[in-house]
């Protein structure tokens, strides 16, 4: 990341999903491992990766622009 505007945008849908966890659609998978979910923000065109712990800890596994 590189810009003030970059950052802005990763915040905002990090803010989005600390706030509803369950709003990324989950990913396809095993019941072995953590069950992946992936968000997408269209306006500040930001995707994240992340899983939710037992705790309901947003661990989030990556970001990039769509």
């Amino acid at each position: 990341m590189t810009s003030e505007a970059e950052i802005h945008a990763l915040d905002r849908a990090l803010v989005v999903v600390s706030v509803d966890p369950d709003v990324g659609a989950p990913l396809p998978g095993d019941s072995t491992g953590p069950q992946l979910r992936h968000y997408v923000d269209d306006v500040e065109r930001v995707r994240l990766l992340y899983w939710v712990s037992a705790l309901r800890t947003v661990v989030v596994v990556a970001f990039f622009e769509v």
